[in-house]
């Protein structure tokens, strides 16, 4: 008995020992397993790693490409705007000059339909016409603006304020109708030929009769100011002499009288009755003959010290002002490279 004890208790021994053993090797399994596992996960992190490394590599080497693209692009849009800058604001190339003869006739045409479209029998036909100038000459218009460097400087200059109002009288007769005749103003556009056929010589006395009205204009404004005060000193006079009974029957009326009388003109519809009226309206016209020359005298003693060089039609991308010197490779005005 004790034999046969001994050996179920050796077999369960063994049967123990080989379940330990394989408790461990099934632990072992699992953490090798586990492991495998880990090393997958990491496998995957390294290839998800490599392939955002490949495609911020990629996107590296785009970068430069889409730099030198946008350069590029950037770098055509402003010869385009170089070549089209000399063609519309400029005289001395070809294109330049062509592009102003045709304007000027394009001009001319215009302002010929809004004198016919004035006629009471005028045809339809003359309506499609002057809005199809209307439409030229705003895109014309907004192509300046969005060349110039600096718009404002355009909008706001001489021509840029002609060539507004040239296209403004058009869309203004949908709301108010007759504004459309205001067309004729496009005519003063036509100041341009001055320009176009390199006419130094009037281009020159140009700038000397606006030189000399610019450095007169603060005398010519303090003799106007005398001339408005005596004007209206003379009215009150003559409407306390004369009276209503005469014409004068306000000082309204008495001031219109003495700038008639002071500018020479002499309508005649109210003159002086009473001896003393007409011996005041006789001083009033000998003053007006010394008053005309007064501001001759002004502005004449301004061209005498006026004095300008020869003068190229070169525009300033900048400020849009002309003016400058043969040889000058910067503008006078704001210093910007012609």
């Amino acid at each position: 008995m004790e034999k046969h004890s001994n050996i179920t208790n050796k077999k369960s021994n063994k049967s123990n020992k080989s379940k330990e053993k394989n408790g461990v090797f099934e632990k072992n399994t699992n953490n090798i397993n586990k492991k495998s596992d880990f090393l997958d996960k990491k496998n995957s992190s390294i290839d998800t790693n490599s392939v955002e490394l490949s495609k911020e590599k990629e996107l590296s080497e785009n970068l430069p490409l889409e730099k030198n693209r946008n350069r590029a692009s950037s770098e055509k849009y402003s010869k385009l705007k170089q070549k089209l800058y000399k063609i519309i604001f400029e005289s001395d190339t070809v294109g330049g000059k062509l592009f102003d003869i045709l304007l000027i006739v394009a001009i001319i045409i215009s302002v010929i339909v809004a004198f016919f479209d004035s006629f009471d029998d005028a045809s339809p036909i003359l309506y499609f016409f002057e809005w199809f100038f209307t439409t030229l000459f705003t895109i014309e218009y907004f192509a300046r603006v969005w060349i110039v460097k600096k718009p404002s400087k355009y909008i706001f200059s001489f021509f840029g304020i002609i060539d507004f109002l040239s296209i403004l009288p058009a869309y203004l007769s949908i709301f108010i109708t007759g504004t459309h005749y205001l067309i004729v103003v496009r005519v003063l556009r036509i100041l341009r030929v001055f320009r176009i056929f390199k006419l130094a010589r009037y281009l020159q006395e140009a700038n000397i009769i606006v030189k000399a009205l610019k450095h007169s204009f603060p005398k010519i404004v303090v003799f106007m100011t005398a001339v408005a005060s005596l004007i209206v000193v003379m009215g009150s006079i003559m409407y306390i002499v004369e009276g209503p009974e005469n014409g004068f029957t306000s000082i309204t009326k008495s001031i219109y009288w003495a700038i008639v009388t002071i500018t020479t003109v002499g309508y005649g519809d109210i003159a002086p009755k009473t001896p003393i009226g007409q011996a005041i309206s006789s001083l009033v016209m000998i003053v007006g003959y010394s008053i005309i020359a007064i501001p001759t005298g002004i502005v004449s003693a301004e061209f005498i010290q006026s004095s300008i060089q020869k003068q190229t039609n070169k525009v300033c991308r900048s400020c849009s002002k002309e003016g400058h010197d043969i040889d000058a490779e910067y503008c006078k005005y704001c210093g910007y490279k012609l």
